[in-house]
């Protein structure tokens, strides 16, 4: 199948020299319920063409002029667990080598753990917040440890983040909960949200939105239904007064055989931009105080 390349409103070019990179991982095998996130990079795709939407975030941001943004395709997901594992490493490896952010489209939330493993290998203190309504730090479910309930649990056993931080968690077990308290993760709660949250990472930080952190009045198309999450824009306000030098980041489990409407994929799409813009932004901030 051909792939539809990103567009983003029209700020996606065709570029060797970018400052953002864009990388499909079609690849949903991990997922325990329902199949279907594999096409999530193509429906988030087809969501951002500049025929609805243009490029400018709330922020003021026009990411067309600004910024530079590439789409780098899909990985290659046949073969091996490993063999996939270690592609998804290598391919976002060789993004930040070139010193540029790369924005990676799932596919369930197992692909985050290869990936966070690349960005460890350059950043020794590497900060994490993982949107969710699932903190996903099982030991195994069913048997599988690298199940996309578990990647943020082999995270942390590696030591591969210093601080690990989840928003919009709903769905908590025993076991996790004495997973993060264990490994010290601070999980701030859906029934703990009363206003609005400001969130300040130290340390180089990578995001992971699992776009089930939102209600699934907003973002119906999720393999998992959890009533009573994040509505689109409080995480748009978490995003605008976010205070971090953000490196990477991964938007999965986008199930669009559950959302004929594609408001799912567009959710995806706008918080996308909206962290590109925040991104920018900050920059923009850090050189004229370096000025």
């Amino acid at each position: 199948m051909k792939i539809q390349m990103t567009n983003f409103g029209g700020a996606v070019k065709k570029t060797r020299d970018y400052e953002f990179a864009i990388l499909g991982i079609p690849f949903d095998e991990k997922s325990s319920f329902l199949k279907g996130a594999a096409k999530g990079p193509q429906a988030i795709r087809e969501a951002s063409t500049e025929e609805a939407i243009n490029a400018w975030t709330e922020s003021g941001i026009d990411l067309e002029k600004e910024t530079l943004i590439t789409d780098l395709g899909d990985i290659n997901v046949s073969g091996s667990l490993e063999e996939i594992f270690s592609r998804i490493e290598k391919r976002v490896r060789g993004i930040l080598e070139k010193g540029a952010v790369p924005i990676i489209l799932g596919g369930d939330h197992s692909v985050s753990y290869p990936s966070v493993r690349a960005f460890s290998q350059k950043y020794k203190n590497l900060d994490i917040l993982h949107f969710d309504a699932h903190p996903d730090l099982y030991e195994e479910l069913y048997g599988d440890r690298y199940s996309h309930a578990c990647p943020f649990a082999r995270i942390i056993e590696e030591g591969l983040t210093e601080n690990l931080v989840q928003v919009g968690v709903r769905a908590a077990t025993g076991q996790q909960r004495e997973m993060a308290k264990k490994y010290r993760v601070r999980m701030i709660e859906m029934k703990d949200i009363k206003e609005k949250i400001v969130l300040d990472f130290s340390n180089p930080l990578y995001i992971s939105f699992d776009i089930d952190s939102l209600d699934p009045a907003f973002a119906p198309g999720v393999s998992h239904h959890e009533p009573g999450g994040l509505s689109t824009r409080q995480v748009i306000n978490m995003i605008h007064s976010l205070k971090a030098q953000v490196v990477g980041l991964d938007i999965v489990e986008v199930n669009p055989d559950r959302d004929s409407s594609g408001i799912t994929a567009s959710a995806a799409v706008k918080i996308i931009m909206e962290i590109l813009g925040q991104t920018v932004l900050l920059k923009r901030t850090d050189r004229k105080v370096e000025s």
